[in-house]
C-alpha cells in the first residue's frame, strides 16, 4: 500500500487550519496532516524532527513569516515541497516566496477540491500558482520593461533575446504557460489539438534550456 503524503499545515488562524485539516482527512484518503504550527519558527523546529512531504504555508505570520521559513527549510530540506497559502496577492510578495524556493503560491479562496489537485500535482514538478497571480505577475513585468525600455533600449533587447528564438506560436503558448493555463486550456484557446500543443510546449523546453512550467514562470519574471 502507497505512503499517505504527510502534510504540515502552517497558519496562525488555527480556526481556518483546524478546518482544512478536517478537510483533507476526510476528502484525501492518500494525505495526512501530521500536525499544525502557529508561524514560521515553528515550522522550522517541527520539520527538524518530523520531515512532512508537504507544508501549506501562510504568508504573514508573527515571530518569522512564511518566507523567511521557505528560506531556511528549503536550504536545509530542499526535498519538502512547499505551497504558500494566502490571502495576499501582492506581486513582490509571490515573487519572493517563488524565489525563496517555494513550489506554489496560491490563493486561499482556491476551493478545497482544486487545493488537493494541487498537491497530488506537485510530484510532476509543475508549479502550482494560481492563475490570477500568474497573470498579474507577467503584465507586471511587461510594464516594469516597457519603462525600462524608454531608459535603455539595448538593455531590454539583451534581456529578452532569448525570446527571439521562439516562432509566433511558440511565444502565444509560452505566455499562456507562464499565465497558468495547462495543455488543455491552450489548446483549446488555440483551436488545435492537446498533442500538438504537447509538441509545441517540448519544443519550447528545449529552445529555452529549461524543464517544466516552474521554470518558464521564472524565466518570463527573471528581470524583477
Amino acid at each position: 500500500m502507497k505512503e499517505k503524503t504527510k502534510i504540515l499545515l502552517t497558519d496562525d488562524q488555527i480556526l481556518f487550519a483546524k478546518s482544512l485539516e478536517t478537510f483533507l482527512q476526510n476528502y484525501a484518503d492518500d494525505m495526512e496532516v501530521i500536525g499544525i504550527a502557529e508561524n514560521g519558527l515553528k515550522t522550522v523546529q517541527f520539520v527538524q524532527d518530523k520531515k512532512p512531504d508537504v507544508i501549506l504555508m501562510d504568508v504573514r505570520m508573527p515571530e518569522m513569516d512564511g518566507v523567511e521559513a521557505v528560506k531556511i527549510i528549503h536550504q536545509d530540506f530542499p526535498q519538502i515541497k512547499i505551497i504558500m497559502l494566502s490571502t495576499y496577492d501582492d506581486d513582490e510578495l509571490v515573487r519572493n516566496a517563488l524565489r525563496a524556493g517555494a513550489n506554489g503560491y496560491l490563493l486561499k479562496d482556491i476551493s478545497p477540491t482544486e487545493l488537493i489537485i494541487s498537491i497530488r500535482a506537485l510530484n510532476s514538478g509543475q508549479v502550482q500558482i494560481s492563475p490570477a497571480l500568474a497573470q498579474k505577475l507577467i503584465q507586471t513585468t511587461y510594464i516594469e520593461d516597457v519603462d525600462q525600455a524608454k531608459l535603455d533600449d539595448q538593455s531590454l533587447n539583451k534581456k529578452f533575446e532569448w525570446l527571439k528564438t521562439l516562432t509566433k506560436r511558440e511565444r502565444e503558448i509560452f505566455s499562456l504557460i507562464a499565465t497558468g493555463h495547462d495543455n488543455n486550456d491552450i489548446a483549446q484557446r488555440l483551436g488545435t489539438a492537446t498533442q500538438t500543443v504537447r509538441n509545441q510546449v517540448s519544443a519550447i523546453y528545449s529552445k529555452l534550456g529549461v524543464k517544466d512550467r516552474f521554470e518558464i514562470i521564472r524565466l518570463a519574471n527573471k528581470s524583477t
